[in-house]
Formats: structure tokens, sequence, C-alpha cells
């Protein structure tokens, strides 16, 4: 690769074949990519937050693909999972470290996708 050109970081596509090489760009969206990943990762900056409460803040979800996106987040490093006891157990999900650095760009994306629902005049999705 390259050296960073005027957008700040390097643009030189590889030689072989863009999705087998190593690509920040392409790992960032395998990670936070899908339906209900972003909707669950902007849940939880605010805090901890219980599965059930997911469950009915993210509407549309289903247990098991909140099962499976929770599952998949936690294995790649953004949030964690502590089971507090007591009388009642419950599990509640909270962001790492990691989880939290995402946010800035989480934050800016949502900026630029203000910016084209109002050059398209509402585009075809609603937060």
């Amino acid at each position: 690769m390259g050296e960073p050109g005027k957008a700040g970081y390097d643009t030189t596509l590889p030689a072989a074949n863009i999705y087998e090489v190593p690509c920040p760009i392409l790992r960032a969206l395998e990670v936070i990519g899908g339906k209900w990943k972003l909707p669950l990762l902007w849940h939880l900056a605010d805090g901890a937050v219980r599965f059930n409460a997911l469950h009915r803040e993210v509407r549309g979800i289903t247990h098991m693909m909140l099962s499976k996106c929770l599952k998949e987040l936690e294995e790649d490093g953004l949030l964690r999972r502590s089971e507090c006891g007591g009388k009642i157990r419950h599990v509640e999900y909270a962001l790492t470290g990691r989880g939290r650095r995402l946010l800035p760009a989480l934050r800016e994306l949502y900026r630029w996708g203000e910016e084209q629902l109002s050059q398209d005049g509402g585009g075809r999705t609603a937060c």
C-alpha cells in the first residue's frame, strides 16, 4: 500500500482481490454491519442495558436475532455481558472501551446520514 493521500488515508487498492486482503473498512463493516448491530450499539451508548430492555427498545428484533447479535458483538470485543444476581437474576450488556471508541465514528455517520436525508427529501428509513 502507498502513502496517505489527500483523504488522510491510503486510497491505493491492492493488486489482489479486495475481499482477499485485509481492509480496515471491510473489517469494520463486518463487525458492525447488518440490520441490528448499529441500533444495538446506539442503545448501549448511554450505559448498561438489560436484555429485555434492549428487546423492547429495538423494535422488530426477535429474541433469537438479539441473542445472536449480542453474542457477535461480545466476541468482537465491543460489549460485555454481565450476569447480575440477587433475588431476580438478569443479564446486562454494556459497551467496552473498544465499543466506546466507535461512538464518535457513529455520531459522524449519523450526521452524514442527516445531511443525506435532507438532500434526498426524507430517504427510506427513519430512526
